[in-house]
């Protein structure tokens, strides 16, 4: 049985969308199959794969109920990588899909044999927690949350997990934090040393090992469509997201215990 992981933060600009593509490419490159469901109707993890907005089925036609999850995924281009592209009308879905019966669901509800057919899943969540957000949560089985390093990033996670915790009493009981990851990281500022040091001592063992740093290479390995590992395999963003993989198999061997 595959693992399904959220990526999500309300807060955008903390690196969600570059993780979710370089971490997808990371395991795919494991030789486990790994399928990528972009869920934000700007499209990032879509593009940044080299794929056209507006492909269909996409994952609106998921949530619509109009295919299955399985269905709408196609190859991403690295071996062992699939994708499901978003599309723009996921813009007015938090319109449509209150509209629907067991709207909170309609992600779930759409993976069917996905979780067969891939090792790991990976939601790339948009930048608030609205329904697009809430129907991640509550399809996946652990969360990634990904806080740029900066104070205001520390506030902002404090209310996310305020937000998980109440989703799980509500909706998704087995909803568990696999790790908090630290991106965007400059080693050579005081602040984001300082805001590492505050996230282990309050989080401690919730915080991954792995931090990923700021780089060029995995910042415009978007405009060339392909994954930093692709673009720039011997960078450190690339290497970051290489170890990031690894120390995620190891915490899938570790039992899952609610934030």
């Amino acid at each position: 049985m595959g693992i399904v992981y959220a990526i999500a933060n309300q807060k955008g600009g903390v690196g969600k969308t570059t993780t979710a593509v370089n971490l997808a490419a990371c395991v795919a490159a494991q030789g486990r199959q790994v399928l990528l469901a972009d869920l934000d109707s700007q499209c990032n993890a879509t593009v940044a794969l080299g794929l056209d907005r507006g492909l269909t089925p996409s994952s609106y036609e998921c949530l619509a109920g109009e295919v299955s999850v399985a269905v709408a995924a196609r190859p991403a281009g690295p071996d062992n990588l699939w994708i499901v592209p978003a599309s723009r009308a996921l813009a007015g879905a938090s319109v449509e899909l209150p509209r629907l019966e067991r709207f909170e669901y309609r992600l779930r509800d759409g993976l069917g044999p996905v979780r067969e057919r891939f090792a790991v899943t990976l939601l790339d969540c948009p930048p608030s927690l609205g329904i697009l957000t809430i129907n991640g949560l509550t399809a996946a089985d652990r969360v990634i949350v990904p806080v740029q390093a900066e104070y205001l990033a520390l506030e902002g996670l404090v209310q996310f997990l305020e937000t998980l915790d109440l989703l799980r009493r509500e909706l998704n009981p087995s909803l568990v934090l696999t790790g908090v990851l630290i991106t965007m990281h400059d080693e050579r500022t005081r602040l984001a040393r300082d805001v590492e040091a505050e996230l282990r001592h309050h989080l401690s063992e919730q915080v991954f090992d792995t931090v990923i740093p700021r780089s060029v290479r995995v910042a415009e390995s978007p405009s060339f469509g392909t994954p930093v590992v692709e673009h720039a395999p011997g960078s450190r963003g690339a290497i970051a997201y290489g170890e990031l993989a690894r120390e995620l198999a190891a915490r899938e061997d570790e039992p899952a215990v609610a934030a």
